[in-house]
């Protein structure tokens, strides 16, 4: 691989004219490159360092002194080409073409595949290109599609393991995370899978997705640990915050909620309710409590989707939350752009989607051979 400083114009022909000092000294212009190999490889770490960062390690690793605003502008130039590839697509898909299907192996054809979704927020300036002004928070929009087996450990414990997993993420709306998630699942071949579960928290929005998208297909299942978290908040309003008669009626809840007798739950919840020495506020609690576990009631069959060897919790859309927005976009003082947040997000997507290096397959086609 070589390192040689070929300077050449940014292939996307981007007309920024914001030049940093080093670039001057070292006469490289906006948006334009030493080699396509260390743009690659620049914007790779990008995908997980500050830019600042970036361009220090770069220096180690290459000798090549780069500005922390030209790894800026390679993120900017790369992570916008990756959002023009994804435009023909999505048009593809609203006139009702199907997407070319990702090649996918036997092994991980047979598999079940889980489909879930959630939203992080986004500490966002509030004036495009200015760093003056609160900080204005976002939600972004996560969803995950993983096929998954079932593994054992060497103490004899079966475990779920996760075999392959792509992410969508959208920083808009419900609206705007559909069309992106259909384009994928619809890659991910999830109409043959032999088991398809959606699984979210309660958010409505997040349920009128799999039932606009999914329902005839998948199994939906609640997140039990939020299932059980609500039936906490019943148990502490009930009985006066954390005491014994509290953790009580919680455990024996959470119990039957587990084991299949969800009906007699919202029975008892709704017998409780009728109590006269309750306050409105509490009654208000445990309707709240109520209504959320009713209006879920086949989707909260816990025990019927432990012996079909289904996932009950949600952890999986959590922690791709975690690792694909709060680990990079939510360190100590970082606010973004609309911009530069969105070219960022869909070069961390193409990464752990296995789509990286085609981003760069024109520039090793057209650079010249030495």
């Amino acid at each position: 691989m070589s390192w040689s400083r070929r300077v050449g114009r940014c292939p996307d022909g981007c007309k920024e004219t914001q030049i940093a000092p080093l670039d001057q000294v070292l006469e490289i212009e906006a948006c334009q490159q030493t080699s396509w190999e260390l743009v690659q490889m620049g914007c790779l770490l990008a995908i997980f360092l500050p830019f600042e960062t970036v361009r220090v390690i770069l220096h180690q690793l290459t000798g090549v002194e780069i500005s922390a605003k030209s790894v800026w502008n390679w993120v900017q130039s790369v992570g916008k080409r990756a959002m023009v590839r994804l435009e023909p697509e999505m048009n593809q898909l609203a006139q009702g073409n199907q997407p070319t299907p990702e090649e996918i192996s036997e092994t991980i054809a047979k598999m079940t595949l889980i489909i879930g979704a959630d939203g992080v927020m986004l500490p966002m300036r509030r004036h495009q290109g200015k760093p003056d002004g609160k900080t204005q928070w976002r939600e972004v929009k996560v969803a995950i599609l993983s096929r998954i087996g079932k593994s054992v450990s060497r103490k004899g414990r079966e475990f779920f393991r996760l075999h392959q997993r792509r992410l969508v993420a959208v920083l808009g709306d419900i609206d705007a995370l559909r069309p992106r998630l259909m384009l994928e699942a619809l890659r991910q071949q999830w109409q043959s899978a032999p088991k398809v579960v959606w699984i979210s928290d309660g958010g409505k929005g997040f349920w009128g997705l799999y039932q606009q998208c999914f329902a005839q297909g998948a199994t939906a299942i609640l997140d039990f640990y939020h299932a059980a978290q609500n039936l906490w908040k019943g148990a502490s309003a009930a009985f006066d915050g954390r005491t014994t008669k509290a953790r009580q009626w919680f455990e024996s809840l959470r119990h039957k909620l587990r084991h299949g007798q969800q009906a007699e739950v919202i029975a008892e919840l709704a017998e409780t309710i009728e109590f006269k020495g309750f306050s409105e506020d509490i009654r208000q609690t445990l309707t709240n409590v109520h209504n959320y576990l009713n209006k879920h009631q086949s989707h909260i069959n816990y025990q019927h989707y432990k012996e079909l060897d289904l996932p009950l919790g949600s952890g999986m859309v959590e922690s791709a939350c975690k690792w694909l927005i709060q680990q990079r976009f939510k360190g100590v003082g970082m606010r973004w752009s609309e911009p530069g947040f969105n070219h960022l997000l869909h070069l961390r997507l193409a990464w752990v989607n296995g789509r990286f290096d085609d981003l760069f397959s024109d520039f090793s086609s057209a650079s010249p051979k030495p």
